[in-house]
């Protein structure tokens, strides 16, 4: 009878997977090597944390931000200030638009590591984002940003002896595994800016293309509502239901995505699955009062 395959072994199939772009088949042997390791405790802490991290990863590429968060949590609360962990909670916080927190993220890596590029472009873009959405006070909405402590920072300025480019910082990672998703989500970010850019000089067919490059390197929420924005302008208007329905697939609660998708069925004559988006925005912010002319319209409609 063969042996079962070590917690070890499943990480390294897992990373072969990963490699090959199954993210889902890749965070099933995170899960397996995770279950393995539960019984060791504190004594398996750090590879625990390594498992999650990586299966965190997947949850990013897969575009299930709010798992991701959840898997970097429980890495951090394993073995604190992980650059790693940090930067992809950091990254799933930002597709969920949750600004505050990817900054607090950003700003925890730069106190480990203040060479890490991707946390400078972050910091830098959740700037800009928080001073557009809170004004020019925005820093005193902030949550606090933790102290990060003179042993942490000697922690992870070589790479673990145990768990060799593993949970050190990007420039040790190996070739090919989960730890190069940072210059994918960088490259999806970048294309994602290029369209936004696209759209405010009214190049909405140009948007599309740069939102759609975006979308193959990371599936995220913002990304298919600002395509459906698009495809709403360009009288696309199946293509837009499509894309709102990949954003609430992500975050079920995305106002955009529900009201566009309402705005989309309504020019499609399907009033009533656009009053139903448009009563499930308005639970969710009752004073919207785009969608409260929008429900308006489509009662007398």
């Amino acid at each position: 009878m063969a042996a079962s395959p070590s917690a070890s072994a499943l990480r390294q199939a897992g990373n072969e997977e990963f490699r090959r772009g199954q993210y889902g088949p890749a965070a099933e042997l995170y899960t397996r090597a995770l279950e393995l390791l539960e019984a060791a405790g504190e004594a398996a802490a750090e590879e625990r944390s390594v498992l999650l991290a990586n299966r965190a990863a997947c949850r990013l590429k897969d575009g299930a931000c709010r798992l991701c968060v959840a898997d970097c949590s429980s890495a951090l609360d394993l073995v604190p200030f992980g650059i790693k962990p940090l930067l992809r909670r950091a990254a799933a916080y930002e597709a969920l638009e949750r600004y505050q927190l990817a900054y607090v993220d950003y700003k925890t890596v730069l106190q480990v590591d203040c060479a890490i590029q991707a946390a400078h472009d972050g910091v830098n873009r959740m700037t800009k984002a928080l001073l557009e959405k809170d004004g020019v006070n925005w820093r005193q909405k902030l949550p606090p940003i933790p102290t990060v402590p003179i042993s942490a920072q000697a922690r992870w300025s070589v790479p673990s002896a145990g768990a060799p480019g593993a949970n050190a910082p990007p420039a040790t990672a190996p070739q090919g595994g989960p730890d190069q998703t940072a210059a994918g989500m960088e490259r999806a970010r970048t294309l994602k800016e290029e369209g936004n850019e696209l759209v405010k000089k009214g190049n909405h067919k140009e948007a599309v293309e740069k939102y759609s490059e975006s979308l193959k390197l990371n599936q995220e929420c913002a990304t298919y509502t600002n395509r459906a924005l698009c495809y709403l302008t360009l009288k696309q208007y199946k293509e837009a239901v499509q894309d709102c329905t990949e954003a609430l697939r992500l975050d079920p609660k995305n106002v955009k995505a529900l009201y566009r998708r309402a705005q989309a069925l309504k020019e499609l004559k399907d009033y009533k699955s656009s009053i139903a988006d448009s009563k499930s925005l308005l639970k969710i912010e009752p004073k919207n009062t785009a969608a409260l002319r929008l429900l308006q319209e489509l009662n007398r409609a």
